[in-house]
């Protein structure tokens, strides 16, 4: 006789059970020779299915050897133990154990994906393989519209697709009438026929007849093993493929076929996918949001302050912004501006006195800001005049009573169609003549306002009282130092007053202030959102975590047909990448379609999406899918496949 394929000495397996170790199989030997029909038969509890899941590389021995085809399988790596029974073995499960989610050609196939067969060549095999048993009616029928014998047959198939050296059947008849299992069984003799090694399991003595061999076991111990007189191992031999090198096509096949799994499982159970999205989509678009709101706000600040005039400096009484003695320290005069405009530095000058009154013209009367400044004013901080034209030097030097009006001031005192220029107006007791309109460019920090300009010396004297300046507004040529211009700013009023009474402001101070302080504010808000984008990667690991345990069978009847370890790593990691892409993408749709919203509804807000915090927010999203769902991806894979799938 040949040399042994299957050949196991001294398996003992053993379980431990609290504090006590419960012995299954106790010092086995046996020998499976090419082309045989093995029966495994024995009570309940004997221990022939643990046995069998030796046999099969789906259990470990707790002591012994066990040789396939002369290789000692008692040291392989798991992927070798998939490759083992990914390439020589075949299963027949007594519960079929058939994935719910594939028709019977999906399930037939399942293995030929593990050995990288591609599309069309493995389902062409898997539909011929069902038309031999008689299924080609039954194609695209999932497991549940089958009956119990049309399922067998496709586990059946299934155990063939790779080529099935040996087919491991488990109490094959067990879950079938009468007439199903009788097919069943000729179907096995029709296989061992062609050349197959079977070896079933069965605790019917009628089964155990078909085969060439029985070997009784009891207790863990073989009681006897008996070969018929009649029956020797078929003399066919089995047909084993030429062993394919692993190729980087193979694995891309591979990995198309888990996303295909993961799709499926996803569809297969929308709300719970959707639900373990919420957290990611509400984290993606919070994100995404307070950036836009940020960046947004940020914009429309820095354009006020930039149309307050660039290189503009402003120098005011005081040591400071809301210093106590800002309002008593009265030693800016016009002389200071006079002195200013002689220097190289100053593009315009402008000297300006803030003071408010009532406005009236005719029975309409408003409390308005009253700007002393000159001419200059305008150019300085940019106004844009809309019609007539500010007022002149020879204005501001003959305090003439000339008023400069905002739209705001015209729409407030003159009807429609009323052209303002050459009115008169009444400043408290003090009539001026509109000489112009301007349009307002500049910031307005602070509720909106009725604004009326008029020469600086003509409020001075005539509206306000006052001998001093409230400041002086410089704009400083464009070629020209800011640092440098602050500094001999200084030392003139310096060297005029005898002290440092004053202090300076510019543009640029008022903007790198605004953008640290936005900056800061955002990054904060934006850090409470990246927590709940852990808390929504916290959830995604639970419900996947879960789904493992759900689909603990699936895992075991994977492994048991073939699959690796990075295998199921990739199923279960592509599933939950996916969740938190598509959760990443419907978050930044939310996101956009809440701005839209919230500009449509709230004109005052202004957002401005940014392509690379949303790009960082979908990278984001793609991170936590992989951080989070690594562990259960790497719980799956690590299943032992006999406890997998003995899982209810």
């Amino acid at each position: 006789m040949t040399e042994p394929l299957i050949s196991a000495r001294g398996i003992s397996r053993s379980f431990q059970a609290g504090d006590e170790t419960i012995t299954v199989l106790r010092d086995v030997d046996i020998d499976i020779y090419p082309g045989e029909m093995v029966a495994i038969i024995g009570t309940s509890g004997s221990g022939k299915s643990t046995l069998m899941n030796i046999l099969g590389c789906l259990d470990r021995a707790s002591e012994g050897t066990y040789r396939f085809d002369a290789k000692d399988v008692r040291d392989l790596q798991p992927d070798e133990l998939a490759q083992l029974r990914r390439e020589h073995f075949g299963f027949i499960f007594q519960r079929y154990q058939l994935l719910p989610d594939l028709d019977a050609v999906g399930n037939v196939e399942v293995p030929a994906i593990y050995a990288g067969a591609s599309r069309n060549t493995r389902r062409d095999h898997a539909r011929a393989l069902l038309e031999q048993l008689g299924l080609d009616t039954r194609l695209d029928h999932r497991p549940s519209e089958l009956s119990g014998g049309q399922q067998q047959r496709v586990s059946v198939a299934r155990a063939l697709m790779n080529g099935g050296e040996v087919i491991l059947a488990d109490e094959p008849t067990g879950a079938l009438d009468t007439k199903s299992g009788e097919d069943l069984i000729q179907l096995l003799l029709d296989l061992n026929a062609k050349g197959h090694t079977i070896v079933m399991v069965t605790h019917d003595p009628n089964v155990a007849e078909h085969a060439h061999r029985i070997v009784e076991i009891s207790d863990g111990r073989i009681v006897s093993d008996k070969r018929k007189e009649t029956s020797q191992p078929t003399k066919a031999q089995w047909a084993r493929p030429n062993a394919k090198p692993a190729s980087v096509g193979a694995g891309v096949r591979r990995l198309i076929e888990a996303f295909n799994i993961s799709l499926k499982a996803m569809l297969a159970h929308r709300t719970r996918s959707f639900l373990t999205m919420l957290g990611i989509i509400i984290g993606i678009a919070s994100v995404v949001l307070v950036v836009a709101l940020g960046n947004g706000s940020q914009e429309k600040v820095l354009e006020n302050i930039s149309s307050l005039g660039t290189n503009t400096i402003t120098v005011r009484a005081g040591s400071g912004f809301g210093a106590r003695d800002q309002s008593r320290i009265e030693t800016l005069v016009p002389s200071d501006a006079d002195a200013l405009t002689l220097l190289d530095l100053a593009d315009s000058v402008s000297p300006a006195v803030s003071s408010s009154s009532t406005v009236r013209y005719r029975n309409t009367e408003a409390s308005a800001s009253i700007n002393g400044v000159t001419g200059d004013y305008f150019q300085v901080h940019a106004y844009e005049t809309v019609t007539g034209a500010a007022f002149t030097e020879e204005d501001v030097d003959t305090y003439a009573q000339v008023a400069v009006i905002d739209e705001d001031t015209q729409d407030t005192f003159f009807d429609d169609g009323v052209d303002p220029l050459g009115e008169v107006i009444l400043i408290g007791h003090v009539p001026v003549r509109v000489i112009g309109v301007v349009r307002t460019t500049g910031a307005s920090f602070g509720p909106s306002s009725l604004n009326v300009w008029v020469p600086y010396t003509t409020s001075m004297a005539r509206i306000s009282g006052q001998g001093n300046l409230d400041s002086i507004d410089v704009r400083v040529t464009d070629d020209y130092d800011m640092t440098q211009a602050e500094a001999e700013i200084s030392s003139l009023l310096t060297s005029r007053h005898g002290t440092t009474d004053f202090f300076l402001s510019n543009t640029d101070t008022i903007r790198e202030t605004i953008t640290s302080t936005t900056e800061t504010l955002t990054y904060l808000v934006a850090m409470i959102a990246v927590i709940s984008l852990v808390v929504g990667g916290i959830g995604v690991m639970n419900i996947m975590l879960v789904s493992v345990t759900e689909r603990t069978k699936e895992i075991g009847v994977r492994i048991a047909i073939g699959a690796r370890r990075s295998d199921i790593v990739s199923q279960f990691l592509i599933e939950a990448v996916m969740v938190c892409l598509v959760g990443g993408v419907l978050g930044i749709l939310g996101a956009l379609a809440g701005g839209y919203l919230i500009e449509e509804f709230a004109s005052s807000v202004r957002l401005s999406f940014s392509t690379t915090a949303i790009v960082v927010a979908f990278l984001s999203s793609t991170l936590i899918g992989i951080t989070f769902g690594y562990l259960p991806a790497r719980n799956a894979a690590r299943l032992d496949p006999v406890v997998a799938l003995s899982r209810e």
